[in-house]
C-alpha cells in the first residue's frame, strides 16, 4: 500500500503577498484554507489489510469508495449551513469539506471481498488477501 503526504494547510508568503496587495479579493478570501487529507494509518495482518481513515463529521452515506484499474479511491463530501445572527444583521454561510484519497492495491487482494464500515468518525476498509498460490520458481540459464 502507498502512502500519500499530506499537503499543508497554510498558503505560500507569495500568495499571501498577491491576496493582500490585491485588494478587490482580500477581504472574499480566506486566508487559511480548510481543505486537507484525514489521515490514514495501513495495518497489514495475515488474513487482510486494515486501512483506517480519521474523518469526523460525516455520515456514512458521505462516502464513496471505488476500485478500478488496482486503485482504491476513497472519497467523502459533507456539507453544512451555519446560520449566525449579529447585532443588525444576518449572515449565512455554506461549509463544504471533500477529500479523495487514492492509494495502489496489492496484488494479493480480493477485489470481490472489500468491506467498510464508519463509526464514531473513524472509516475502516478490510482489504482481504487472497490464498497464497503455490510458488512457481524458475530458474533462468545465462548464455
Amino acid at each position: 500500500m502507498s502512502n500519500l503526504v499530506k499537503a499543508t494547510d497554510f498558503p505560500s508568503f507569495r500568495s499571501m503577498m498577491e491576496d493582500f496587495w490585491n485588494t478587490d479579493g482580500f477581504f472574499s478570501k480566506p486566508i487559511f484554507s480548510k481543505t486537507s487529507l484525514p489521515p490514514v494509518n495501513i495495518r497489514d495482518t495475515k488474513d487482510y489489510y486494515e486501512l483506517t481513515l480519521a474523518a469526523p463529521g460525516y455520515k456514512k452515506d458521505d462516502f464513496k469508495i471505488a476500485i478500478e484499474d488496482g486503485m482504491i479511491s476513497i472519497s467523502a463530501e459533507h456539507k453544512s449551513e451555519k446560520k449566525e445572527e449579529k447585532e443588525n444583521y444576518t449572515r449565512h454561510e455554506f461549509h463544504q469539506e471533500e477529500f479523495t484519497r487514492v492509494f495502489s492495491l496489492p496484488e494479493n487482494v480480493t477485489e470481490d471481498a472489500i468491506k467498510a464500515k464508519y463509526q464514531d468518525g473513524i472509516l475502516q476498509i478490510e482489504l482481504k488477501k487472497t490464498a497464497k498460490s503455490p510458488s512457481n520458481k524458475k530458474t533462468v540459464q545465462v548464455s
